[in-house]
């Protein structure tokens, strides 16, 4: 497995993992009605013009991807998708792991749904520790979770 710079050129294969990988998560919710799957083409072109993150191909295929940005020394960490059929098998860490290495900032944070178990167990697992809920009025809430970097 090779974790690669995430580029513009990667748009097309990012929205095929993306939707791919964000069924489940619809699954999990009940509703379909979510970015990662109504958003366009042009709309993933447009998000990694000048975006950071990186991606994980083996052979050619790409397999997984995380998008970061990096505002008032916090690495934002959005987008992790990884390909249903290679889900567990360690690229989400590995992404993590290249994001956190890759940037200068002192913390890092991401969120997820309260809902979404294995995201869940796999940030904490990596060390990310929950800092908020918020409740989205419908038995769920947005999970956000921080790592210290550096001191």
């Amino acid at each position: 497995m090779r974790i690669l710079p995430l580029r513009p050129s990667d748009a097309g294969e990012v929205l095929t993992i993306q939707r791919a990988a964000f069924v489940s998560e619809a699954q999990i919710y009940g509703s379909a009605d979510m970015s990662p799957l109504t958003q366009t083409l042009a709309e993933v072109e447009a998000e990694l013009e000048g975006a950071d993150g990186w991606v994980a191909r083996i052979g050619g295929r790409l397999v997984g991807v995380i998008r970061t940005r990096t505002a008032d020394d916090l690495l934002l960490i959005g987008r992790i998708a990884i390909a249903p059929d290679m889900q567990g098998a360690g690229i989400g860490r590995r992404l993590l792991a290249a994001a956190e290495e890759s940037t200068g900032a002192a913390e890092a944070e991401l969120f997820t749904g309260s809902l979404s178990e294995a995201n869940l167990r796999l940030y904490r697992d990596c060390g990310y520790v929950e800092t908020e809920r918020v409740d989205q009025g419908d038995g769920t809430a947005q999970v956000f979770l921080r790592k210290r970097l550096r001191d």
